[in-house]
């Protein structure tokens, strides 16, 4: 006889890390805590168990509160269970639902860490064999799926890119894109380097975060949030929150300018000004380009060192690990001097990170599936897929509906709403602006 009930939070956070194909951070005791304390939802940590207690599927449930004292229920990455076993899904789903029904919820949102299709660097693409078997059996439980979206419309990313940390360093590096490789090797010439950070270095983090977010016209968090989410996820054995910092010295920098720019003017030196073969001229004139750029680049770093002293960040990544996986959940960069490229440098510097620890799998969370030149989001997929991954393609949210009408309302009718009282906000600004 199977039985739901919740479970321990050590325990259940043990079967999760552990379980050998739906281990994901989205359904850890750290995400579960996190979601209680900033933003505002109610955790749940639930197993089902047979009658030698031994847990067989379990769900991190998060419990959203609505007016009327309904809810609805959200399993981020879940159920954690083998969806090939219908049976089992079946018994796990209607158990969830009677807890559900009693919670008053007015529905249950899953989207599981199902791969739909994946395609490789090369273009090559690999369907799921079991994906139409793993769809019916979903379905045959009630849940209605709400279709196969392309950019950020979920509450999840549909698409990821993830790398196989299972190949060596030298293949995943070889999978880089020419451009990456070029500018991660500028990068390490302008001596950039990627520090790991500690708790203090929260503000630098949310600083870039801030900028980062400015310019692409969305604040998301506060400062507090990411420091209550590195201090919970660091403090869980099973989880780990890792900063990431790139930094330019400016002094060391300049150094290295300067040494090119000697090796730049011992070549012209050597040259045979007074007689140049016409092959000399060009490598001469090519040369003097060079220590024109080298010399500008000097005393732009000069600049920027009055304005913003000797180190700078230029890029902060938040990196988390669970189980043999790892997710990019959070990159913030500077808004000067991209052209060192330290946020390529960071990118390949905690690949490295994650591939020594012993990391399976990487994933940098979250691109688009709308892949036409005039969307808007093209530009971040093209600067991941840059960094030779798989671009994964997940199954998509099902809605198991237990109240239809309430659903309807909530789901349909106060979208409506909402936009309605968002558009005449916008127009009420406008016209307080002509006066």
């Amino acid at each position: 006889m199977l039985k739901l009930q919740n479970i321990e939070k050590q325990r259940f956070d043990d079967y999760i890390k552990n379980h050998k194909t739906k281990s994901h951070f989205l359904q850890s005791l750290s995400w579960g805590e996190l979601c209680k304390v900033k933003k505002n939802l109610t955790p749940y940590y639930l197993g089902l168990v047979d009658e030698n207690n031994n847990i067989v599927a379990a769900t991190l449930l998060l419990q959203k509160n609505l007016p009327m004292n309904l809810c609805y229920l959200y399993a981020p990455r879940g159920f954690v269970i083998d969806y090939n076993k219908k049976e089992l899904l079946q018994t796990f789903t209607k158990k969830i639902v009677e807890f559900a029904k009693n919670k008053k919820a007015i529905f249950i949102k899953i989207d599981p860490d199902i791969i739909k299709r994946s395609t490789n660097y090369l273009g090559e693409e690999k369907q799921n064999d079991n994906f139409n078997k793993i769809f019916n059996n979903i379905k045959s439980c009630g849940f209605k799926h709400q279709g196969y979206t392309k950019n950020f419309e979920t509450m999840q990313p549909r698409y990821t890119f993830r790398i196989d940390l299972n190949q060596s360093i030298e293949e995943i590096e070889e999978h880089f894109s020419k451009t990456t490789k070029q500018r991660i090797s500028k990068s390490l010439k302008l001596d950039t380097e990627v520090t790991i950070g500690t708790k203090k270095d929260i503000k630098e983090f949310y600083h870039l975060m801030t900028l980062t977010e400015s310019r692409k016209d969305f604040i998301s968090y506060n400062e507090d949030y990411y420091e209550t989410l590195y201090e919970i996820f660091n403090g869980n054995k099973n989880t780990k929150a890792t900063l990431f910092l790139g930094k330019i010295n400016i002094t060391k920098t300049v150094n290295s300018l300067e040494k090119k720019l000697k090796s730049i003017n011992n070549q012209i030196s050597i040259l045979p000004i007074d007689n140049l073969s016409k092959s000399a001229k060009a490598k001469l004139n090519d040369l003097t380009k060079q220590k024109d750029n080298t010399l500008k680049e000097i005393e732009k770093y000069k600049t920027y060192k009055k304005d913003y002293g000797n180190e700078i960040t230029l890029s902060a990544h938040m990196i988390i690990e669970y189980g043999d996986k790892a997710w990019v959940l959070y990159a913030g960069n500077h808004n000067i001097l991209s052209e060192t490229y330290v946020n390529y440098n960071t990118y390949f510097e905690h690949i490295k990170y994650c591939k020594n620890k012993g990391i399976k799998i990487y994933d940098q969370f979250g691109t688009i599936g709308d892949l036409s030149k005039d969307n808007p989001l093209i530009g971040l997929h093209e600067f991941k897929k840059k960094f030779g991954g798989d671009h994964v393609e997940f199954i998509g949210e099902w809605d198991y509906i237990t109240k239809p009408i309430m659903y309807f309302i909530f789901t349909k009718l106060v979208p409506i709403y909402r936009n309605i009282i968002k558009n005449k906000s916008k127009r009420k600004l406008k016209n307080e602006l002509k006066k």
